[in-house]
């Protein structure tokens, strides 16, 4: 049996990293995006990667970054990979996973299925999709789920984790109903917009590897 892979974006403080790391997570994401709340900037990016370095995977998300902010972002971080959550065509990324030698995640907003045949421009281009819910205000962590059932009936060609509106309540049947292979959380495990909860995250990781 495979183990669902479990990322917890959004961290913020060498707390929350710990937190995430003895609770299991394969993952962790750091937020370089200002309006967001759970934004940091590079400098303490870079401290969060050098504490989780060798220890999880380190993910940098970043929206509609311009290549000087992408390259300034992996000179001070060097995350395993760059998650891209704007409007970031097949193209951008491709180049980026080229030129940059990183790995290389795209986060989509699943409206339909339509939504989910239009992914399928991305291969080749990424590592892999993140299936998310549309975007708000925010381009995620907004806590808002979509119809999983669109993603038990897509015929995936490109490595996928599922993200919106999960936490430890509905992780497991979220898991369950799409045979994700990854899930993401940030909203889900936190007390307050930005302030992750190790004991929501430990729970998280608990209910995603139990299902």
């Amino acid at each position: 049996m495979t183990h669902t892979e479990i990322k917890i974006c959004g961290l913020s403080t060498p707390e929350t990293v710990e937190a995430a790391i003895a609770a299991g997570a394969t993952h962790i994401g750091l937020v370089h995006f200002e309006p967001s709340p759970r934004h940091i900037d590079l400098a303490a990016a870079g401290r969060l990667r050098a504490l989780a370095r060798g220890r999880v995977k380190v993910v940098l998300l970043t929206v509609n970054a311009e290549i000087e902010l992408m390259s300034a972002a992996l000179d001070a971080v060097k995350p395993d990979i760059i998650q891209l959550h704007g409007s970031e065509t097949p193209e951008w990324a491709a180049l980026l996973r080229d030129k940059m030698g990183v790995e290389v995640w795209k986060a989509l907003g699943v409206k339909d299925a339509a939504t989910l045949e239009k992914s399928r421009r991305f291969a080749g281009s990424v590592d892999r999709l993140l299936f998310d819910a549309p975007a708000k205000a925010l381009p995620g962590g907004n806590g808002e789920a979509f119809d999983w059932q669109l993603l038990a009936q897509f015929d995936h060609t490109i490595p996928w984790g599922l993200a919106g509106g999960l936490d430890a309540g509905n992780v497991g049947e979220a898991i369950r109903a799409t045979s994700a292979a990854m899930v993401d959380t940030s909203s889900g495990v936190e007390s307050a917009p930005g302030l992750k909860d190790p004991a929501k995250i430990a729970a998280f990781c608990e209910a995603a590897r139990t299902a």
